[in-house]
């Protein structure tokens, strides 16, 4: 059976660019914050992850900075792009702690949850 994706747009409107190669990330770990019906979190918010956000992440149980070889994740650091859950996304901004945003990687269905606004004042990618 194909994978069925969502028509790859990011919240301006444009093609979706690439979030991050290494680490691999995406919910399908093609490199983009591509969706369809099998990603029922909305791996949507193609980030920039900071040491804060990270801590954060861990403190709520989902520790992205140890490395898991056994699903082929090295870990992540500071600085690093990933596709991140939208409502995370939108808990970590409740928090005071959202990482920065690249809105030209971030797919259109992250406006289900999040805030164009919000996810703008966080974008990294505006001119």
């Amino acid at each position: 059976m194909a994978m069925v994706l969502e028509e790859s747009v990011n919240v301006l409107g444009e093609t979706l660019e690439a979030c991050g190669n290494d680490p691999l990330t995406g919910f399908y770990r093609d490199g983009c914050c591509n969706t369809g019906p099998d990603d029922l979190g909305s791996h949507t918010v193609c980030t920039v992850v900071t040491d804060e956000f990270l801590a954060f992440s861990r403190s709520k149980g989902n520790d992205l900075s140890t490395p898991r070889p056994e699903f082929d994740f090295p870990g992540l650091r500071a600085g690093d792009g990933w596709c991140l859950c939208a409502a995370r996304w939108n808990e970590a901004l409740e928090a005071g702690c959202a990482p920065r945003v690249r809105l030209r990687a971030t797919h259109k269905a992250a406006l289900e949850v999040c805030d164009l606004a919000d996810l703008k004042r966080h974008g990294v990618d505006l001119s």
